[in-house]
């Protein structure tokens, strides 16, 4: 197989440098030695983009819950000051 079926030029910008690299090793080497290590290279290239992608989602969520906490503080702040007026009031 050729490096440009391994790594399509779309997918090559979110693999690292060294992938690539390794990509283009493989691509090098004698065809009857490439198999054996195709299956491995394709492994980590799904690897890595498995780890993207949950990496991604874990960023996401941590900004959502960032968002949701500031939503909270503000209720409590809201909260509090309500309450406090509310016993000012029956306090007179």
């Amino acid at each position: 197989m050729s490096i440009h079926s391994r790594i399509p030029e779309s997918s090559a910008n979110d693999l690292p440098q060294e992938v690539i690299d390794l990509a283009k090793q493989i691509a090098a080497l004698p065809t009857d030695m490439q198999p054996n290590l195709e299956d491995v290279y394709n492994r980590v290239v799904d690897s890595i983009r498995r780890r993207r992608r949950i990496l991604g989602l874990v960023q996401e969520a941590l900004s959502q819950l960032r968002l949701d906490i500031k939503y909270l503080m503000f209720d409590l702040e809201v909260t509090r000051k309500e309450r406090d007026e509310l016993r000012e009031r029956f306090s007179n």
